[in-house]
């Protein structure tokens, strides 16, 4: 599988001029971050509903957290600053994508692990207590299907997936073939269309 034929913002090395634009993240709890969004990425104009609907409905500890598919960082770096003792890593194939999680991370005095690959590709046989994700649907199944399977490979027992997409446009089959490989699914909220969908490693 080559994932450089892929268009958009799911590729290695973005071709668009870099620009920038500064957003702003206001979570309910009034906490306010700032990141900034380069061009080639995706959420370049603003903020996703998506990540932020993530974000707002998990709980952490002093887990093991890897956010796949990281972008510029708002998932990762956010948990990270609201749970500081939480572990926090992020990867991204998008080259461009990775070297603004960093400036992200930096400018928001967010301490986490940031790596550039393919996939599960920078981690190795790393192991997870939980795995968040907003992902590429223009990606194509077949990639969503792995990053689920290999998901479950790198998850510690009874590690945590979650799934953040909009229920019509592939959420609603991502959430099907979560139950098909973890043996259980939630979907834990809604809003706006989007839903966050939530299975355990159990077996």
């Amino acid at each position: 599988m080559n994932p450089d034929k892929f268009e958009h913002y799911y590729t290695e090395n973005p071709t668009s001029k870099l620009t920038t634009k500064l957003l702003s993240l206001s979570l309910k709890n009034g906490h306010t971050y700032k990141f900034k969004a380069p061009s080639g990425v995706y959420g370049r104009k603003r903020i996703d509903k998506a990540s932020i609907l993530l974000i707002e409905n998990i709980q952490l500890s002093n887990e093991k957290v890897l956010d796949m598919g990281c972008g510029y960082g708002v998932i990762g770096v956010t948990l990270k600053k609201e749970f500081p003792n939480a572990e926090v890593y992020m990867s991204d194939i998008n080259r461009r994508a990775v070297d603004f999680a960093k400036i992200n991370a930096k400018n928001n005095n967010a301490n986490l692990t940031i790596k550039q690959g393919y996939l599960f590709e920078p981690w190795g046989k790393d192991f997870f207590d939980i795995i968040v994700t907003n992902p590429p649907i223009v990606a194509g199944k077949n990639v969503l299907h792995e990053l689920i399977d290999e998901s479950k490979k790198h998850l510690n027992q009874n590690g945590k997936l979650f799934l953040v997409a909009y229920h019509n446009k592939g959420g609603r089959s991502l959430e099907n073939y979560m139950k098909e490989v973890f043996g259980n699914v939630k979907e834990i909220e809604k809003s706006g269309g989007f839903r966050v969908y939530f299975s355990v490693k159990r077996g």
